[in-house]
Parts: structure tokens; sequence; C-alpha cells
């Protein structure tokens, strides 16, 4: 696209061109081109001469052959309210750059839920329904949470899950078509939601049910699947600790087993992202699953082996290596891929990996420690502790 060639995103609501302010319609009708979804472009009235193209599929790798193909046209792209809320206009900018992309938002269907409901914008978790076990991260008494849902499936699937998952009690209003004539409410608990219900709906969640978890490292080890391939609880909070989650950071999960780091490294923050590394058929699997269960749909599995599965992924800004530390050139590449400022902490369990470990230590520097982790259990008729396996443990921070 040329440089000085722009892209104007307008958000639309159900209330369609009746709902528009001026300055978007002048936007609109002044376009040669808009883009949108059939259901958008049927809002609007007709311009003589004006093309219209719906969505190409799939979206991001039509985008650019299809606005390549209107340069120096005046371009102008339908979204649903705000497009920056998981909207179109975020996919976009990233794309093509803020500076080629102007929004005209409308009030979205976030906000007139919060209208409809009394909800201050600070009172609610916001969630986008590709997958409705995103909501398991949420689970709290006491919790609010706004469900931006995928169709009219996804509040039944929202309800059983949460039934499932002894949130049965939850307050759950389902509202559609917001902002428009056939505006729709319902509301239930979880356990009682019946459908049908509009296909363009948001869920307005309030929790009720036990507290499962916390967001903190260190879950329990009983919340996960796993054939005894798992980074322990003790010894995941000390890694997380030093491995350091911040918001829309990468980790490398390496040698994964039952992904436990890479999922509460997600937990942590919803902006944040995991790649989980393994090369086991049905630990690949597990990891999914794990990852599906407590709340993180989005952990992307690697199924590979280490280092050479490595090479092709983005750059990371904190590396675990849980497994596989002894196979040649996995710790360097990992080393050689960190971004700087960016933190690895890789364990040890085998005088073989200690050994290089230590050699590690000296060569970059670092923390090296040695845990060693007791349990109280019984001993005949008594109590006593049963010591676990000592874990050798590296941490380093790139300069």
């Amino acid at each position: 696209m040329p440089a000085a060639e722009r892209i104007a995103v307008v958000g639309i609501g159900a209330d369609g061109w009746a709902g528009l302010g001026g300055p978007a319609r002048d936007t609109v009708l002044a376009a040669d081109v808009v883009i949108g979804g059939s259901r958008h472009l049927d809002l609007l009235p007709a311009v003589e001469g004006q093309q219209r193209h719906t969505w190409p599929s799939p979206l991001r790798a039509g985008l650019t052959g299809l606005l390549d193909g209107l340069a120096g046209q005046r371009v102008v792209a339908l979204a649903s309210g705000d497009p920056l809320l998981s909207g179109v206009g975020s996919t976009l900018i990233e794309l093509f750059g803020a500076d080629r992309v102007t929004v005209v938002p409308a009030v979205s269907s976030v906000t007139l839920a919060r209208a409809r409901l009394g909800w201050p914008a600070e009172s609610a978790a916001v969630i986008r329904a590709a997958d409705v076990h995103a909501v398991l991260r949420e689970l709290a008494p006491g919790r609010r949470v706004l469900v931006l849902s995928s169709d009219q499936t996804t509040p039944g699937q929202l309800a059983a899950l949460l039934t499932e998952r002894g949130y049965g009690a939850s307050r759950m209003v389902v509202l559609g078509d917001l902002g428009g004539a056939a505006e729709y409410r319902r509301d239930s608990t979880a356990a009682t939601f019946a459908g049908p219900v509009p296909r363009l709906n948001i869920v307005a969640l309030e929790l009720a049910g036990p507290l499962v978890s916390g967001w903190a490292a260190g879950l329990p080890d009983d919340a996960y699947e796993h054939d005894g391939q798992l980074t322990k609880r003790d010894l995941r909070a000390s890694a997380l600790a030093r491995l350091a989650p911040a918001p829309g950071q990468l980790l490398w999960d390496v040698g994964a087993g039952a992904g436990s780091v890479g999922i509460e490294w997600m937990r942590s923050h919803p902006t944040c992202h995991a790649l989980a590394v393994e090369a086991n058929d049905a630990r690949a699997q597990r990891i999914s699953d794990n990852a599906r269960n407590l709340g993180v749909p989005a952990l992307r599995v690697v199924h590979g082996t280490a280092p050479q599965v490595l090479a092709d992924l983005p750059a990371p800004d904190a590396v675990f290596i849980g497994g596989g530390l002894s196979r040649d050139g996995v710790l360097a590449a990992c080393l050689a891929a960190l971004v700087p400022g960016g933190r690895l902490v890789a364990h040890g369990v085998t005088l073989e990996t200690e050994a290089l470990l230590a050699t590690a230590y000296r060569e970059h520097g670092g923390e090296l420690t040695r845990i060693q982790v007791e349990y109280a259990a019984p001993l005949g008729s008594f109590t006593g502790w049963t010591p676990a396996r000592a874990v050798t443990q590296w941490a380093l921070t790139r300069p």
C-alpha cells in the first residue's frame, strides 16, 4: 500500500445506519470502497458507484492482497461497535500500522452491557469466547465477567461449563442485539439457563461458587493431569518467581511435560503468551487439555524435539527448561534466542545436568540454587519427613 493511503474503520451498532453520527456517515458516503460483513453492508444505503466487498477468508491472509488492489481509493471498513475491542480495527492496525488506519468508533457492546447492568467499568473482566474455557481463569466467588460471544451457542456452552465446575448458582444475563430495536435480555442462573438467544449477544456473569485456585504461582499438583513429568508445586513457584511473568510477554516452556509452567505463566495476566515445546505425543495432547481446564486455552503446543524445533519460534522474553536439558544444543539455543532483559530458568536433577548447570553458572553468572523439599507423611504410627528429589535450579537474566 502507498504510504499516503489510509483506511477508515467505522464502527456500526445494531441500530445500523440510523445510529451513526454525522462524521461517520460522511466518511462512509465519501468512500470509493466499503468492506464489511454481509450484515453490516446490508445496513447501508445505496451509494452510486461505490464498490462493496465482504471480508476475505481467511481474513488476515486475504486483507493485504485485497487492499493492495484498492491502492489510491478511499477505503472504509465496517466493524461492530468499537473496532478496537477484539475487532477488525486491531487487525488492520497490526497489518498496516496506526498511521494508515483511522478509527471512528461507535458505542461498544461492552459499554452498552455495563450501562444496562449498572456495572462500573473497573468492576468486571472482559473475555472473548473463542473458547469458553477461557472463563475458567476467572472463577472466583463474586467475580464479574462480560463474555463476548462467538454466536448463539456460546451462552449454552458457558452455562454447561460453569455448572460442571460448581458454579451453577452464578447469575447469568444474556443481552442480545444491544442498541437495536429488537434488544433482548434473559436473566437466569447458569444451572437454569435455556435458549434460544440471538446470534449477536454478550453474556454477563456474576460468579457464585467455590474458590478453586488463585492467580499466584504454585497451583496444587492435582490440578494437572500428568504421567509424573510435572514440575512440582514448590519448584514451579520458585521458577515462576524468577521467570517474572509480565503483561504481553512470551514464554518458551521447553520439555513442557504437563505444561504447568506455561499454563501458570499465562494465568498470571490475560495478555501473557506461552509456547509449550513437547516431543511426546500423549504429553502434547495432555498439555492442551490442562490448558483448557485451567482457563488458558490459547496456550500453543509446539510438538517437536528441541533444539531443532526452536529455530522457527518467535524470540522469547523468558525460557523455562524443565526437560531435555542434557540434549546437545538445547541450552545454547535457548540462551541465543532470549531477548535482552529476558529471563531463563533451568532445572536439573541428575549429576549430568547438575554439571551442565554448574558450567553455565561459571560462564554466564546468574543464580545457582539447590532446592530440597520435604513433606510430612505417616511413619509407622507417627509422622515424619519424606524428602523429594533435590533439584538444581539455574536462573539468569540476560543483560
